[in-house]
């Protein structure tokens, strides 16, 4: 069994020395999830079943309340999945919205790498397929989830795509990282989204090129958010923004193709994208996202 990692910090105090311990972080495979707790407590599920469309995270709950920061598969519009990765218009097939037939990304290897101490690691090797073509692509996954404190948990996503053809992506809103907020803390119910440079809500920040974007809300007494902050190496940095007032965002390169019409790659070629997901209690300054993101972008 692996022992506990602590963190001890001496102080010269006249009563002694005062030890702080490292926030446990355990995950288990469960059929097709691998959950993850955080002290004991449920954080979220990375789930990859094979009647499911794409891997996913839910739910994602926030370390304040407990109950999820992000919303699944609502009426409005049900081919949103919590936290997820996925591409309409890929080669002819969709990656993205329902429908099986039109294309899936289909995990192939979900393992729990480490566990138990302060962080978990999580590796996945997923491959883009529909019937009746050839897989486009694949990726390869690498998820770190931690938490700096206890009103801070953290999903960092490293995915590399991964060309195994030329692969032509046509414009679409439906690209990439995704995150659907939990309708309560959405700005149409008095939540609040904001992007790097300050601006905020629909208007302000859709089609806006920034490092970060934060959706925070309340709940009860307290205010719990979400942020999604893209790494400086990622192509197309800083990329422009697909947001909804109703809880949706993604830094979204595929809406604004440089040619206007699609974006093609060539048969070997590899795209590394890497995001950095906090669930926090309080708002954006609260939380300190913008001194998060400059921790974040020294990190290769």
């Amino acid at each position: 069994m692996k022992k506990l990692k602590f963190i001890l910090v001496l102080l010269s105090l006249v009563n002694g020395v005062t030890i702080v311990m490292a926030n446990k972080i355990c995950a288990v495979k469960v059929g097709s999830k691998i959950n993850v707790t955080i002290n004991d407590k449920f954080f979220t599920s990375y789930i990859f079943a094979s009647d499911e469309k794409y891997p996913f995270f839910y739910p994602v709950n926030g370390p304040l309340s407990g109950g999820s920061v992000t919303s699944m598969r609502n009426g409005e519009y049900p081919h949103h999945s919590s936290l997820f990765f996925g591409c309409d218009l890929v080669n002819g097939g969709n990656y993205w919205q329902e429908g099986l037939e039109r294309g899936r990304i289909i995990s192939v290897n979900a393992e729990i790498l480490q566990q138990g101490s302060d962080s978990v690691l999580i590796s996945d090797e997923c491959i883009w397929s529909r019937p009746g073509a050839l897989s486009p692509l694949k990726d390869h996954r690498k998820i770190t989830i931690t938490s700096p404190s206890a009103s801070v948990y953290q999903i960092d996503v490293e995915i590399t795509m991964v060309m195994l053809m030329e692969v032509h992506i046509l414009k679409t809103n439906h690209s990439l990282f995704s995150a659907r907020i939990a309708s309560d803390l959405s700005v149409k119910n008095g939540g609040t989204m904001i992007n790097a440079e300050g601006a905020s809500g629909e208007k302000e920040t859709f089609g806006k090129a920034s490092a970060w974007i934060d959706y925070s809300g309340k709940r009860g007494t307290s205010i719990e958010g979400l942020a999604i902050i893209q790494h400086p190496s990622n192509p197309w940095y800083p990329s422009p923004w697909f947001t909804r007032d109703y809880g949706f965002i993604s830094p979204t390169p595929m809406f604004w193709p440089e040619n206007g019409v699609e974006m093609i790659f060539k048969q070997g070629e590899k795209l590394k994208l890497c995001y950095r997901v906090i669930v926090h209690g309080g708002n954006a300054s609260e939380a300190g996202i913008a001194h998060v993101f400059e921790m974040y972008k020294s990190q290769k």
